[in-house]
């Protein structure tokens, strides 16, 4: 009789008797099959003084927490190691990493649930708590653990040898990317792959942008080139800057020869400033209008823009030599009268930093006039791009809260 409750823990290294009582050896691990609902127990791997023997769950006679006992004597025990590729619980899934998708954070397996349904033995579910560690140990009784049944539990990969995440493609387009970025930055640098190659290009552009300098750097210099390039094109410039600039140079240049000439012109351009000045910290990725078009005919370009623009709070008008002449804020757009002209609502004269400036300087400019965006501009006067007080607010966390230079 098998039991339809157990751990493992509690069956690893328990005696395994024959049918005469004669001890055959200890359980060193069990092997499983992708089934359905669950993988199944195929069979017990026994360490015995003569080397690890193996018996099938078919001769399995009694399995529980007291004894477990095959039908056959010990003659009938065969002698191997097991095979390449075989998927083993205690080998290839205890101690792995499981992201817990409603915590963001990752756990461990400390334990695995066993049990009996439709007629097969198998995983029920891994058990990630404490009382699974304690249980483990064996420190005192066994205590109730935290379980996420089997079904809940999706690997990246075919199979079961690569046992990491605990999320359907469906739950990794649904999280935020800052909670992704959170999770990939408490996972190896194969499990961040694995998990990335997952994501089309823009949601792991979203996710890498909420990294640090460093982490995406590495992984950007990990991937195959032309996905890497793809990535880039759908990070916001910036974004894209920071990771290539932490890139040896050589490998920055091949992925910028390799994106859309567009986007990486504009990211070359932010390449040439200083990360300690206003021109490191800015992004290309902000609108402007001449003064003479109307309220109406801006809304109906701002709903075409609008995808592609990470921030439109501010509306910056320019002269035809992009000059910047004034400033007005979507409210004061959608205040207006429809037939109004820009040059009639703006604000003249408006805040601004040279590219040049220090990034302190800029951090104190924004802060004094609350602004939520200041624009960057040359010597000239010439709008070069804006910094967002998201990238002001980076720059100001301590170094272990910052994802940005």
């Amino acid at each position: 009789m098998i039991t339809d409750s157990i751990y493992l823990s509690e069956l690893l290294d328990r005696p395994v008797l024959d049918k005469k009582g004669d001890s055959i050896g200890k359980i060193r691990d069990l092997n499983v099959v992708p089934g359905d609902p669950f993988p199944c127990v195929e069979g017990l791997y026994i360490k015995t003084s003569g080397g690890t023997a193996y018996v099938s769950m078919k001769e399995i006679n009694v399995l529980n927490k007291r004894v477990v006992t095959i039908h056959g004597d010990v003659g009938s025990v065969v002698i191997t190691e097991p095979r390449e590729k075989e998927i083993l619980i205690a080998k290839h899934i205890m101690d792995k990493q499981i992201v817990d998708v409603n915590g963001v954070k990752v756990v461990r397996v400390n334990d695995v649930h066993l049990g009996q349904v439709n007629d097969h033995f198998g995983m029920l579910a891994i058990d990630v708590g404490f009382g699974g560690l304690i249980r483990r140990l064996g420190f005192g009784r066994a205590r109730k653990g935290t379980l996420i049944p089997w079904q809940y539990v999706t690997t990246l990969e075919p199979g079961l040898d690569r046992l990491t995440l605990t999320m359907t493609r469906k739950s990794l387009a649904e999280m935020h990317p800052v909670d992704m970025a959170e999770i990939l930055s408490q996972v190896s640098m194969q499990e961040r792959a694995a998990l990335l190659n997952s994501l089309d290009e823009e949601t792991a552009g979203d996710v890498i942008g909420e990294l640090d300098d460093e982490t995406a750097a590495k992984i950007i210099n990990e991937m195959e080139p032309e996905k890497a390039a793809d990535v880039l094109e759908h990070m916001d410039p910036d974004e894209a800057a920071d990771v290539l600039g932490d890139l040896p140079e050589k490998k920055a240049v091949e992925l910028l020869n390799r994106m859309d000439k567009e986007e990486a012109e504009e990211v070359r351009e932010l390449l040439e400033h200083d990360e300690d000045t206003a021109g490191g910290l800015m992004t290309t990725d902000y609108v402007c209008f001449p003064p003479d078009m109307t309220t109406e005919e801006v809304m109906k370009d701002l709903r075409l823009l609008a995808p592609d623009i990470e921030m439109i709070y501010y509306l910056y008008v320019v002269d035809k030599e992009e000059r910047l002449i004034g400033v007005l804020s979507l409210k004061d757009l959608i205040l207006a009268s429809p037939k109004a002209l820009l040059e009639s609502i703006m604000r003249t004269n408006p805040k601004r930093v040279f590219a040049t400036e220090d990034k302190k300087e800029v951090a104190e400019m924004v802060s004094r006039y609350n602004l939520y965006a200041i624009p960057v501009v040359d010597e000239q006067d010439h709008i070069l791009g804006i910094i967002t007080v998201d990238d002001v607010v980076d720059m100001l966390l301590p170094t272990p809260l910052r994802k940005k230079r």
